[in-house]
Order: C-alpha cells, then sequence, then structure tokens
C-alpha cells in the first residue's frame, strides 16, 4: 500500500528550468518544489529535472537526486568521466552539502547530531524508518538558525545520504518538518503547503580541474 495514495503529480512549469551554473563538464539547477528528479514508472511521472535538462543539453545524466517535495541545488553531469569523477566524491563522502529546513516546534538544543539507522518501511513505501537491527548506518548534523513562535529553522548537515534521510531524522527528535506528507503530524503538515526542506549549498571538487568549487541557491522560505 502506498503511503501517499491519493497524491496526483502536478509539476511547477514556472520557472521551467532554473539553471544556475553550466560549463563543458557539468551544469547546475535549481530544483523547484515538486518537481521529479528523475521519471517515475507511470506515465504521467515522466515530466522529472532530468529531461528538462536533457532538453536543452542531451548529454545530461543525473548524478544524485533530491525528494520530489526538496528544492535546492541538484547537479548533473555532461560527460561520462565527469559522471564518473563526481559519483565518486559522493561515494566517498567527500562533498558536502548544507540544507535549510523548518521544523514544528522548538528544538532545546542550538546544534547536535542524529546518529539513527534508516531502512525502507517496506509496508508504507516510499516511506523509510530508523531500525537498530537493519538499518543502513545514517548520520545528520544540525544547527539552530532561528526560534519561531512555533517552528524552528534549522540547518542540516547531511554525512551520509540515506532517502528520506533529513525527513526522518527530524521526526525522531519529535520535531517534523512543516509540509511533510509523508512524515508530519496533523499540525505541521497543516502550517505549510510545501515541504520545507531546500539544499542550499553543494560543495565538491571539479571533475577535471579538482579545484573546490561551491554553489548556492537562496532559501526560497527561510
Amino acid at each position: 500500500m502506498a503511503a501517499n495514495p491519493d497524491f496526483i503529480y502536478q509539476p511547477p512549469m514556472t520557472p521551467y528550468l532554473d539553471i544556475i551554473y553550466q560549463d563543458d563538464d557539468l551544469v547546475v539547477v535549481n530544483k523547484a518544489n515538486g518537481l521529479l528528479s528523475v521519471p517515475g514508472r507511470l506515465p504521467e511521472h515522466q515530466d522529472c529535472l532530468q529531461h528538462r535538462v536533457q532538453r536543452v543539453l542531451p548529454t545530461a545524466t543525473i548524478v544524485h537526486r533530491l525528494d520530489m517535495a526538496t528544492s535546492g541545488i541538484i547537479l548533473l553531469a555532461l560527460n561520462k568521466k565527469a559522471h564518473v569523477a563526481i559519483s565518486q566524491q559522493f561515494e566517498k563522502r567527500k562533498t558536502s552539502k548544507n540544507y535549510i529546513a523548518r521544523i514544528y516546534g522548538h528544538l532545546k538544543e542550538t546544534q547536535g547530531s542524529v546518529d539513527l539507522p534508516l531502512i525502507c518501511d517496506w509496508p508504507n513505501r516510499p516511506k523509510q524508518k530508523v531500525d537498530f537491527d537493519s538499518g543502513k548506518p545514517s548520520l545528520t548534523h544540525f544547527k539552530v538558525l532561528a526560534h519561531e513562535s512555533s517552528s524552528t529553522l534549522v540547518e542540516l548537515t547531511p554525512v551520509t545520504g540515506r532517502s528520506h534521510q533529513l525527513r526522518v531524522h527530524m521526526l525522531a527528535l519529535g520535531h517534523p518538518i512543516l509540509g511533510d506528507r509523508l512524515y508530519a503530524h496533523a499540525q505541521a503538515l497543516k502550517a505549510s503547503k510545501r515541504l520545507q526542506l531546500h539544499a542550499q549549498s553543494l560543495t565538491i571538487y571539479h571533475p577535471m580541474t579538482n579545484e573546490v568549487i561551491e554553489f548556492y541557491s537562496p532559501c526560497p522560505f527561510a
């Protein structure tokens, strides 16, 4: 049984494609909330970031993904050599990513880490869950940016890259991300029309020059 049976895919059309950096080897895009990174199985789920980029840059291939509901920085390679080099950086955790999220309630700690193993919650897929027996190691660092009336704005730095990691780790702290259709309770879901999670920055080594290069997209809800 799907966790979100009433979901209807309505990808945003404006902006259709927001390219923030491009060279001969890679292209970096600011993905809109509500747009799939890669195509889904169904015919109505074919519109996605990868296909939109490939209409302009046919050789582009996705190196990493963002959840459909998450906005922000996503990188695509423009040739095989660049794809392999950047993929290896992600696998060896040489990249650095920072996210901004607005979570329900007030975090007591100003900063800290969540170290909880995650696994697919198979009967409720695509949801993930904490599982100390079979879960894969998952680590997220967090830092409070601002306390608001009924929420907290936080910076999240994932060390690992598990599916839904940031969303499940915030839920595990008792502070689900606002607008999360999969994990938020009624009050947190009602508080925002969108998932308030944004991939604000990504730092990599350029696949050809090996220079450190950082990409940044300001948070639309912060």
